[in-house]
């Protein structure tokens, strides 16, 4: 039997040269850090997930544009499938409903926050774009 899948939606939010990092408030990877977003729910298109997301976790409309990666990552008690788009903001201030805390990162900064696994392959590919 395999694992759980579930499939999700993550936002990497950019101005000019740096993007939009947040750490996770609550649940089992508590403290970690991600790019927002969370689970497609039924009906959705993954564009309908984020803006969604965005709106309830940052209080922020975002458009959001091409998709960067779907990255595939397991994880001890699912298989996680996380599909990523750049987005920027069109109206807000990303104010932090869910998470810790937040930070816009740098090219020469995305290694100073310690991101989740599946997130950290992520990183590898928006270094070379940003």
């Amino acid at each position: 039997m395999g694992l759980k899948k579930v499939e999700v939606v993550a936002a990497v939010i950019r101005d000019k040269d740096k993007i939009f990092a947040t750490q996770r408030g609550y649940g089992e990877f508590k403290d970690g850090w991600e790019f927002p977003g969370g689970k497609i729910e039924s009906g959705e298109t993954p564009q309908q997930a984020l803006v969604r997301e965005i709106k309830e976790e940052l209080d922020t409309e975002i458009e959001v544009q091409e998709l960067i990666d779907t990255v595939e990552y397991d994880y001890p008690t699912f298989h996680l499938s996380m599909h990523c788009f750049w987005a920027r903001i069109k109206e807000g201030n990303l104010i932090l409903k869910e998470h810790e805390a937040a930070k816009w990162l740098t090219k020469d900064t995305l290694n100073t926050v310690d991101w989740l696994p599946a997130d950290k392959g992520l990183i590898i590919k928006l270094r070379k774009e940003i």
